[in-house]
């Protein structure tokens, strides 16, 4: 199945689950409410989280004549995109990512750390994995799913301490307390399921943007060692951005990670030298 396709029927799968939280908590009204905070949230998200997210990491733009900016320049040429606004952020942790509601309202920021650590070949692949976010509007997607779960949790939680209708006939409380329970756990894995696939995706079309992926396997081995030395001063919201996860996840909870683990991006992207 290619990536797409599971992003589509993973969002489809979530936003059904939303309806059935909001039917079975409240019938037509729960809907109703489940409906309009999916709404508000997803316009807040799509017109401002970029601007949030950016000033939550105290970046900096920087223009033409710093090395980043001709970089994303040349690149972005490349791919075919508008030219994206350039930040630094004061963060020793190697890391980087894209934001911004569409490829003409787009930036990609990297971290002091992400510049220092890498050579020019390596900084290219991370820059055009995050220039292929832009072009496959991932920044979007993940923002809507991130908010889809957020409702879901935000109505469960709502209905948890309130209670959801206690007029409807033949209401089963069993069922609904585990609606109330699974309903959000299920919401965090299919989030996490969808920014992953979005993930092989970025490393895909960032190998292709680059023009090999021997840069973005080097780079994502070197961030993935520096930054367990140096975690990221991170927002766990704001996790699903960045090219390597600035929090570590094993066992069972992988399924709530937001990244593949590197080896397997690593493996997907060196089967694209064999082909």
């Amino acid at each position: 199945m290619s990536n797409g396709l599971k992003t589509a029927l993973l969002l489809g799968l979530m936003s059904a689950l939303l309806l059935v939280l909001g039917d079975v908590l409240g019938g037509n009204q729960g809907l109703i409410v489940g409906f309009v905070f999916a709404v508000v949230m997803n316009f807040g998200s799509y017109w401002f989280s970029d601007k949030i997210v950016l000033k939550m990491y105290r970046a900096s733009e920087v223009g033409p004549g710093h090395p980043l900016h001709q970089m994303v320049s040349d690149l972005a040429q490349r791919a075919g995109l508008p030219q994206p606004k350039v930040y630094v952020i004061p963060q020793p942790s190697p890391n980087a990512f894209a934001t911004g509601r569409n490829p003409h309202h787009a930036a990609v920021a990297a971290t002091e750390g992400i510049l220092r650590l890498l050579d020019r070949q390596e900084l290219e692949g991370v820059i055009a994995h995050e220039l292929a976010h832009v072009k496959h509007r991932d920044i979007l997607i993940s923002s809507i799913a991130a908010t889809v779960a957020a409702t879901i949790m935000m109505v469960s939680r709502f209905a948890f301490f309130f209670g959801g209708s206690r007029d409807r006939e033949g209401a089963n409380p069993i069922a609904m307390l585990a609606t109330l329970i699974l309903a959000p756990v299920a919401a965090m894995i299919i989030q996490a399921a969808i920014s992953r696939s979005r993930e092989f995706a970025a490393d895909a079309g960032g190998a292709a943007i680059a023009g090999h992926p021997v840069g973005l396997i080097n780079a994502l081995r070197k961030i993935d060692a520096a930054s367990r030395a140096v975690p990221l001063d991170a927002n766990p919201a704001t996790a699903h951005m960045f090219i390597v996860k600035p929090f570590s996840g094993a066992g069972v909870m992988a399924l709530f990670s937001t990244h593949p683990p590197t080896e397997q991006r690593v493996r997907a992207l060196m089967e694209l030298t064999r082909a």
